[in-house]
């Protein structure tokens, strides 16, 4: 698929909203993925996980790990089609936790998918628990990488989608974005 036809997916579903919106990374943007939206048809799910599973395959890993809530559903469906285990972290004192009796053998190669990356956050946190864990990262894949290519975690990444979205600190809004009002969709 095209990256052109992976946004019209978007685009179709609802999932490319306009507007202003805080991200989880408390900066501000004029358009939000909201990949909920966009993997709620499985026929989308299966397309969009088989996409990206194809580019990561050569990693050769044995498990993926997610960030809930984002990465959930895309990442069960890329370690689906690549026929290997799936385990989540979650929050648990308001931070990323590995929990529910998942655990991560030492040397287990482990792909992190999560669904929208701007900075980088979560998939960090995700880094930093499998590597707790003794776990090695074999990567990151993704559905849309916000950043336009510039995140690095010093891994392979991966991703269906990549732009350059504008993003802006509270404090140094454009005067258009600042007209209307914030709004924080997604999950917390």
């Amino acid at each position: 698929m095209s990256q052109q036809e992976i946004l019209q997916i978007f685009r179709d579903s609802g999932a490319l909203l306009e507007g202003h919106f805080i991200l989880r990374s408390g900066l501000h943007s004029r358009q939000f993925f909201q990949c909920a939206l966009a993997l709620q048809q499985m026929r989308d799910v299966e397309k969009l996980g088989g996409e990206l599973a194809a580019k990561v395959r050569g990693w050769k890993p044995l498990t993926v790990v997610s960030p809930a809530m984002g990465g959930l559903v895309l990442g069960q469906e890329v370690a689906r089609q690549l026929g290997i285990r799936f385990i989540f972290v979650e929050k648990e004192d308001n931070k990323l936790a590995l929990r529910r009796g998942f655990k991560i053998a030492p040397g287990e190669k482990i792909l992190i998918v999560e669904d929208v990356v701007t900075k980088g956050g979560r998939v960090q946190e995700c880094l930093d628990i499998v590597r707790a864990h003794g776990g090695e990262v074999v990567g990151v894949a993704m559905a849309v990488d916000r950043s336009g290519g510039s995140v690095n975690f010093g891994l392979p990444i991966a991703s269906l989608l990549t732009m350059n979205v504008e993003t802006f600190p509270a404090d140094q809004l454009p005067e258009d974005l600042a007209r209307i009002p914030a709004y924080k969709p997604g999950s917390k």
